[in-house]
């Protein structure tokens, strides 16, 4: 077991908590958004404007399963990465994944101060963000819940994680 793969909803703290175990264990960080941009050289956002989300879960997909290559290495994914075409489950066997569960308050309290521009939840109202993430986090659950490690992400207990993540490595 050589990649850790995170899972969980957007703002739910996949990005910091990757750098975070990757600099404890001593391994490589990527960022399935970072790739994707990096690919296909335009922004999430940009690309969810200019096309759509079914092309965009297509080449999401592929970006995600070329990290096959990658050894060594923390990989935050999306919040849809997990959901769409069988993700989840190729996750599952070509690493550890980790589901970072957090609470659909502090999801819409983080998106509402986020920095980063997020395309499913740009121009809504504080009470059409909770409507929708209420709503949207609940058909996830499933896919996130498979993961092999669940943990609250609001104030990550990293050295429980580490222990977790040790404990299944031993496997």
């Amino acid at each position: 077991m050589n990649r850790i793969y995170l899972v969980g909803y957007m703002g739910a703290g996949k990005t910091t908590a990757a750098k975070r175990i990757a600099n404890r264990l001593g391994w490589e960080v990527a960022d399935t958004d970072d790739l994707f941009e990096a690919k296909y050289r335009i922004s999430v956002c940009d690309f969810f404007n200019k096309y759509d989300e079914q092309l965009y879960r297509k080449l999401e997909s592929e970006v995600l399963k070329a990290t096959e290559s990658l050894e060594n290495v923390v990989i935050s994914t999306g919040g849809g990465t997990a959901c769409y075409f069988d993700n989840m489950e190729w996750m599952n066997l070509h690493g550890l994944t980790v589901f970072l569960r957090i609470s659909e308050k502090a999801v819409v309290d983080r998106l509402l101060h986020a920095k980063r521009k997020r395309p499913l939840s740009t121009g809504k109202t504080e009470a059409e963000l909770t409507e929708f993430v209420n709503r949207h986090y609940t058909s996830r659950l499933p896919f996130y819940e498979q993961a092999q490690i669940t943990v609250k992400s609001e104030n990550l207990d990293l050295e429980n994680l580490l222990k977790l993540i040790e404990n299944e490595k031993d496997k």
